[in-house]
């Protein structure tokens, strides 16, 4: 058995997990802590990245010391440490490779580099359901829209990605429009819940293309012209409506674009990671979708959409197993704010 120490600090969340692995058996969640920087970014309206980078720094060793006091466990029990190289926050990387490289040394176990894109498109391996290789993958986050073909680890084709802002970009921008605070997505997600989807005709970009790509900043664009029609004080039923409208014409973009993936490679598997994959209209509609065509589809536990350290251990796990990890001793690690999954 190998016990895999995960850290993750791209952005706002500080992650620490411990996950098992043995022989070919699939890796096993021990324990995580989660600290989320929401409250401290809510007076400035998105991610300050410097104030992100500290933060890192005061919660990396209490939430180390979390995850082992819950696994009961020593640090003297861990045999690889897992680390978001990138992509994210320059900064705020460095403070997860550092501790996590100069951990690894003090232990004398190795290090092993992980994709942070890969960990959120290997999360629903943790979950109850876990899928199979091959699937397409619908990969959904504040900053990637990304359709690929995963045929195993490592092994991935991208098939359609968004030429301008991430879906998570149009919630965000879009409730910010409409005054809501930061995060926007999530509080844009609740109000529509009392809005009508039909109330505002916005477009949906690139939907009839024939190709799995994605455009959303021409949506973003059409909330503004809706909000300043609306005028300085709109009602709050007025705000719930283009809430809802402009949720509707995200989930439906997704929908339509995940379906002609599927359609184009054949296969009947699909994965949603990110954290738009919370999103519970996208859910809904992607379920029902794809059981009309028997489609199995698979997601992350809730509590896994967001940036979490168990996606990095699990996926420095799978890694091992295959026999794909290049894990390092010497102390050395470099970051990678911009790094393409197919690459990887």
């Amino acid at each position: 058995m190998q016990r895999i120490l995960g850290f993750e600090s791209s952005c706002d969340e500080t992650g620490v997990a411990l996950v098992e692995v043995e022989g070919g058996q699939p890796p096993r969640l021990v324990a995580q802590a989660l600290h989320s920087q929401i409250a401290m970014h809510q007076a400035y309206g998105g991610v300050v990245p410097e104030l992100a980078s500290r933060d890192h720094v005061r919660r990396v060793l209490p939430l180390t010391r979390e995850v082992l006091a819950q696994s009961g466990l020593a640090l003297s029990d861990v045999d690889l440490i897992a680390y978001t190289q990138g992509p994210g926050l320059a900064g705020a990387l460095l403070v997860g490779a550092g501790v996590a490289v100069s951990l690894a040394a003090a232990l004398d176990v190795p290090a092993l580099p992980v994709h942070h894109l890969e960990g959120h498109l290997l999360s629903p391996f943790l979950s109850a359901d876990p899928p199979e290789f091959p699937f397409v993958a619908l990969l959904v986050s504040g900053g990637h829209t990304q359709l690929m073909r995963v045929d195993d680890v490592g092994v991935y084709e991208i098939l359609g990605e968004t030429i301008d802002d991430a879906a998570g970009e149009a919630f965000d921008k879009s409730a910010k429009l409409l005054g809501l605070p930061y995060p926007g997505g999530p509080h844009l997600a609740r109000l529509a819940e009392f809005g009508s989807a039909e109330a505002f005709e916005l477009p949906r970009p690139l939907l009839h293309s024939g190709k799995p790509d994605f455009s959303f900043a021409g949506l973003k664009t059409a909330v503004l012209t809706q909000v300043k029609k609306l005028g300085e004080a709109p009602c709050d039923q007025a705000k719930a409506d283009l809430a809802a409208s402009t949720q509707a014409a995200i989930v439906e973009v997704l929908v339509k674009k995940s379906l002609l993936a599927l359609k184009e490679t054949g296969l009947q598997r699909l994965v949603v990671a990110g954290g738009v994959g919370a999103n519970a209209k996208l859910r809904e509609q992607l379920n029902t979708a794809c059981a009309r065509r028997g489609v199995r589809v698979h997601y992350p536990e809730l509590s896994l959409c967001t940036d979490n350290g168990a996606m990095i251990a699990m996926a420095g796990a799978l890694r091992l197993q295959r026999g794909l990890a290049q894990p390092r001793r010497d102390g050395g690690f470099e970051v990678r704010p911009r790094w393409d999954l197919a690459s990887a």
